[in-house]
C-alpha cells in the first residue's frame, strides 16, 4: 500500500480542521482527512451560527472579541461580511432573575429591558411570564457555510487536499512521522493536528496520547412554522436567561431549543423526540402561541472539557500530535 505524505496531517474536516488546514497550507503541505463524505457535516454543518460576544467563559469572550475584526471583514475567504443584524435577548421568568444576573456580570455591551420592551420585541412573549430582559443589540448571524466554504477554497489555493470519506482506524509513529490507516489509504506527516471534535479523544486514543476528558454533547433543535400574523424575520434569537430554550428566527421560520447537553457516545446524533417535547413545552410556557406542528428536528454534538475553554498545544508525550 502506497503511502501519501505531507508536512502535516489534519485530522477533521470541520470548521476547526478546514480553517487550520487552509492558513497552516500558507508555509506547508497540508492534507486533511475526514471521516465523512462531505466536510461540515458534524458540528459545523447543525450550529444555531450566531455570534455572541458575551457567550461562554471568560476566556472564551476574549476569543470572541478577538475574532470580531476577521468575521466583518474575511479577508482570503469572502470578499464581504460574514456577519448580519440579529441581536440576542435572554428573557427571565422571576426564578431566572439570578441566572440573568450572573450573565450580566462582565458581559459588555448588554442593554437591559423592561419586560415591555422585550415583549416589543417578540410579540409572542407572556408578559406575565416575564420578570427582566436583557440585550446584546450586537449579536449577529453568522454565515457558517460561507465561512466554510471560504476556507476550503483557500485551503486548495493554496495546494491544500481534502480526503473525503477517509475515516482513521489506525494512527502510529515511527521514525518522527505520524501514518493514519484511513479507508481511503495510509496518509504519513511528522505533525497530525487532531480536530476531530467529539471524537477527538478516541483519536488520541489511537495514538497513544494522552485524553483530554472531552464530552461529546448532544444538542436537540427543531423547526417550527412562524406564528400565524407574525413575520419572525427580524425578531432577535430570544431565548430563557437560564437555558431552558431558545428560540431564533431561520429564513421566516422559528429554530427551537430545548438547550439540551446529555452526554453521548461521538456518533451521527439525531434528536431524542422526549428530550425535544420537554424542552417545547417549556418554551411553550413563555409565550403565547402553542406548538402544534414541527417541520424537522435534528441533534448536534457540543464537546466540551471540563471548564468548557479550549484545549490547544502539543500534547505530552506524544511529539509531533497537537
Amino acid at each position: 500500500m502506497t503511502t501519501r505524505s505531507s508536512d502535516i496531517l489534519v485530522i477533521g474536516g470541520g470548521m476547526a480542521g478546514i480553517s487550520a488546514a487552509a492558513l497552516m497550507a500558507a508555509d506547508a503541505s497540508v492534507t486533511v482527512l475526514e471521516a465523512e463524505a462531505n466536510v461540515g457535516h458534524h458540528s459545523t454543518g447543525r450550529s444555531a451560527a450566531i455570534f455572541i460576544r458575551n457567550y461562554g467563559s471568560p476566556v472564551l469572550r476574549k476569543l470572541n472579541a478577538a475574532s470580531a475584526p476577521f468575521l466583518s471583514a474575511p479577508d482570503g475567504v469572502s470578499d464581504s461580511s460574514l456577519l448580519s443584524p440579529r441581536g440576542e435577548m435572554l428573557v427571565a421568568a422571576p426564578d431566572e432573575l439570578e441566572a440573568l444576573a450572573g450573565y450580566l456580570e462582565g458581559s459588555t455591551g448588554i442593554e437591559q429591558l423592561t419586560p415591555d420592551q422585550a415583549v416589543e420585541l417578540v410579540p409572542i412573549l407572556r408578559r406575565d411570564r416575564l420578570a427582566a430582559a436583557a440585550i446584546e443589540w450586537d449579536a449577529q448571524d453568522i454565515d457558517v457555510d460561507r465561512m466554510l466554504q471560504g476556507f476550503l477554497r483557500l485551503l486548495r489555493k493554496r495546494g491544500g487536499e481534502v480526503v473525503n470519506g477517509a475515516r482513521t482506524g489506525a494512527l502510529t509513529r515511527a521514525n518522527g512521522v505520524w501514518t493514519a490507516t484511513t479507508d481511503k489509504g495510509a496518509y504519513s506527516a511528522p505533525i497530525v493536528v487532531n480536530a476531530a471534535g467529539g471524537w477527538a479523544d478516541k483519536l488520541a486514543a489511537l495514538a497513544d496520547a494522552p485524553q483530554v476528558g472531552l464530552r461529546p454533547l448532544r444538542r436537540s433543535a427543531a423547526l417550527l412554522p412562524a406564528p400565524d400574523g407574525h413575520d419572525v424575520t427580524r425578531w432577535p434569537l430570544f431565548a430563557s436567561a437560564s437555558e431552558r430554550w431558545y428560540a431564533k428566527p431561520e429564513a421566516g421560520l422559528l429554530m427551537v431549543s430545548p438547550c439540551d447537553e446529555d452526554p453521548v457516545e461521538p456518533h451521527d446524533v439525531w434528536a431524542d423526540d422526549m428530550v425535544l417535547a420537554e424542552g417545547l413545552d417549556r418554551y411553550e410556557q413563555a409565550v403565547t402561541v402553542p406548538v402544534t406542528h414541527v417541520l424537522k428536528n435534528w441533534a448536534g454534538m457540543r464537546s466540551f472539557v471540563a471548564d468548557r475553554n479550549p484545549v490547544v498545544g502539543f500534547a505530552p508525550g506524544a511529539q509531533g500530535f497537537f
